[in-house]
């Protein structure tokens, strides 16, 4: 397959991803992750670097959507700044920390682990689970500490930790409005330093295809940014004109499906 043409499917997929995180209002790294995996897959990339290499380049791509989408926010106010300063403090730990330890993992339990995270994430989707407000928002230590635990996890699940860190400033009573605006700009910091460790971390590995940056594929990363943008915008106008619990529950079953055959391999 040439460049070119490798170029065309990634755009594809990034127009698939976009369209699914607008239409659904989550994180393109959730759709991004099992995607890339499949796609890797097929193209033959070997099953030690696959799954690593997804996650690599799915945090890559979050650098450059969370910008926009952290423009978008803060044009209406709902970034607590104040709670993303010292939450970003302990992301940027926790998200190194985090490229770390999905190097230490083979890939085969990156691939297990990835999948029971996305089922997870459906069985809360499909039963509408979320946290009740049960406290204040935390002082500063402790929002640095929560934010290296969603900034670890994240970087091992490829996902800029709206899946995380959503629920946890509904959680302390931050207005959901708030929570989904602070939430994006905390994708910045778990992006740049869950990348800039992929990159770092498999540097030297050697079974790596061309184009390569470290665990980060170039022609993946410049297809979906080029599409995922333009796409997300598609979705959320989409989500405004279709029954919205129908396609949570649609989505849903997707994950559990997309999350067992994870498990099943």
């Amino acid at each position: 397959m040439s460049l070119l043409s490798v170029f065309a499917v990634y755009m594809v997929l990034g127009a698939f991803a976009g369209t699914l995180a607008g239409l659904f209002g989550i994180g393109g790294g959730l759709i991004i992750v099992p995607v890339l995996i499949f796609s890797f897959g097929a193209q033959g990339f070997g099953l030690e670097v696959a799954a690593h290499m997804a996650v690599g380049t799915s945090l890559a791509t979050i650098v450059f959507t969370s910008i926009s989408s952290i423009r978008s926010h803060h044009g209406h106010g709902a970034i607590r700044w104040d709670v993303f300063r010292p939450m970003a403090i302990g992301i940027v730990a926790g998200a190194l920390i985090g490229a770390w330890t999905a190097a230490l993992l083979s890939g085969a339990a990156l691939e297990l682990i990835i999948g029971i995270f996305v089922i997870l994430v459906g069985i809360k989707m499909l039963l509408d689970v979320n946290p009740s407000p049960g406290r204040n928002v935390a002082g500063k230590p402790g929002l640095g500490v929560a934010g290296a635990v969603i900034g670890w996890a994240s970087a091992i699940f490829g996902i800029g930790g709206g899946t995380l860190t959503v629920p946890y400033l509904s959680w302390s009573n931050v207005r959901m409005q708030q929570a989904v605006g602070t939430s994006a700009a905390c994708g910045l910091p778990i992006a740049v330093a869950g990348a800039l460790g992929n990159a770092w971390t498999g540097w030297n590995e050697p079974a790596l295809p061309e184009y390569s940056l470290g665990f980060i594929y170039l022609p993946a990363l410049i297809g979906i940014i080029i599409t995922s943008v333009l796409f997300a915008r598609v979705g959320a106008n989409l989500a405004h004109r279709l029954n919205a619990k129908v396609l949570k529950r649609v989505f849903a079953i997707m994950l559990l499906l997309v999350g067992l055959r994870f498990l099943m391999s």
